[in-house]
């Protein structure tokens, strides 16, 4: 078990040195940068991005409104790519080719299932909830939410969404003594749940399929 979380361990800490080598080199350009990333279905948490960002705001090097502007800049920047990808596509894209950008027919039914409950609101929502607002913005093209309406709610939700993570860098530095000693055990517990969520996502979307199609 220690070289699983050893490996682990190593693998976090490069990811998480090369975001902050990103922005320490681009500063705010880097956010936006790293939360085009994110919002363009590639697996780079804004959990790992943002907090830096509030670190660097408590240091004095950045500012929590433009930090955070950047943050919600980035999303829609990543996400509109993703939109018109979804509406060019159509459907036909999603079962043909979603399984190369992890998104399938079961993640178009459960956004299917936000837009009746909740309408618009549904894109607002889901940009501030983890994993599903990284990969919403396919289904919106599909189901041919307006552009207009989802950029405007992918903006809201995304500054929102930017301005808590840079408020939980902000504590963390105002408190680094404190924390310092714990740091090292919420890392590795981190990890691990980034690890079990990804697999959990990856078995769902590419091992079960893979099964079904050699079966």
């Amino acid at each position: 078990m220690d070289w699983l979380i050893h490996s682990i361990e190593w693998i976090l800490g490069g990811l998480l040195h090369w975001v902050h080598s990103v922005i320490e080199a681009l500063g705010y350009w880097g956010i936006v940068l790293l939360m085009a990333i994110e919002s363009a279905n590639i697996p780079l948490p804004s959990e790992m991005i943002l907090p830096y960002a509030g670190y660097l705001v408590q240091q004095g090097e950045m500012n929590i409104h433009l930090a955070s502007l950047a943050g919600a800049v980035g999303c829609v920047v990543g996400s509109l790519p993703s939109y018109w990808l979804g509406a060019w596509g159509g459907e036909a894209f999603i079962k043909k080719y979603g399984k190369w950008i992890l998104i399938d027919e079961d993640d178009l039914a459960d956004a299917r299932r936000w837009t009746a409950r909740f309408g618009d609101w549904a894109f607002f929502i889901c940009r501030m909830l983890p994993i599903l607002r990284t990969f919403i913005s396919v289904p919106a093209g599909v189901l041919g939410a307006n552009i207009w309406t989802f950029t405007i709610f992918t903006f809201i939700g995304s500054l929102i969404w930017s301005y808590l993570l840079v408020y939980v860098g902000i504590v963390f530095g105002d408190n680094l003594t404190e924390f310092k000693h714990l740091w090292h055990k919420f890392d590795v517990a981190i990890a691990v749940l980034l690890v079990i969520g990804g697999g959990a996502y990856l078995w769902k979307h590419v091992a079960k399929k893979w099964m079904k199609s050699s079966a």
